[in-house]
């Protein structure tokens, strides 16, 4: 059993995302990118079970509906690459999510979440199609190594996408991501993180991400779908 902490949330009620994709690809296990699908928004608070078998991990409610389900992965694409300080900076301070956000208590990226609570990852554009921030993790999400965890490394790669496509202007959420974590950070690591507009397709939006360190190194990096939502009547 599994129960969703309402402090990882995207949308209020919900599920963040990328944690919630992250907390079913690491009940999955194995090497390689793993692919996570989001089938209903991921419920707070509420007791959660495993369904597993060699090949495929699911989330199920009490009620026996899939909230989501993780196998083996493959990218399509190269990770966005690391941009410089300079533009890293650039993104922070043009950050769209500082006036105008639809989800401002959202894990990753809102603007009401207080350091440690949340990630306060801000990233804003830079260039055409592309977001970035630096950040640094909180020692509030370092374990006894100091690294922080697969599901919120997940969460970090999470949200950059979404900036990249617009959250302003086009309300969505995660319904698929493929992720693969070359290392985890540790608190208090200096990070630069990236995200990059593929192209979009009627209701879907497909976008990478990346994270790094300071000086460069691959962190993780991600391919996501996001899908268009009426934000009224989304719960």
């Amino acid at each position: 059993m599994v129960t969703i902490s309402t402090q990882f949330n995207g949308p209020d009620r919900t599920g963040n995302g990328g944690y919630v994709a992250g907390l079913i690809a690491n009940e999955l296990g194995g090497d390689g990118p793993t692919t996570s699908k989001l089938r209903i928004p991921p419920p707070l608070a509420t007791p959660l079970s495993w369904e597993s078998s060699d090949a495929e991990t699911r989330l199920l409610t009490a009620g026996g509906a899939v909230v989501g389900e993780a196998s083996s992965g493959e990218f399509r694409r190269d990770p966005p690459p690391c941009p410089t300080h300079k533009q890293a900076k650039a993104g922070l301070a043009a950050y769209p999510g500082f006036h105008n956000h639809p989800f401002d208590r959202c894990f990753t990226c809102g603007t009401k979440r207080d350091e440690g609570d949340g990630l306060r990852l801000f990233t804003g554009p830079y260039a055409d199609g592309r977001t970035s921030a630096p950040w640094t993790p909180h020692a509030a999400f370092g374990g006894d190594d100091g690294a922080i965890d697969v599901p919120v490394m997940w969460a970090a790669l999470d949200c950059p996408g979404g900036w990249a496509a617009d959250f302003t202007s086009n309300s969505m959420v995660l319904g698929l991501m493929t992720a693969e974590v070359t290392r985890l950070p540790v608190a208090g690591e200096p990070c630069i993180s990236v995200g990059s507009l593929y192209e979009r397709d009627g209701r879907k939006f497909f976008t990478d991400t990346a994270l790094y360190t300071a000086e460069g190194e691959l962190l993780g990096h991600a391919e996501q779908v996001w899908v268009l939502i009426d934000l009224a009547n989304f719960s």
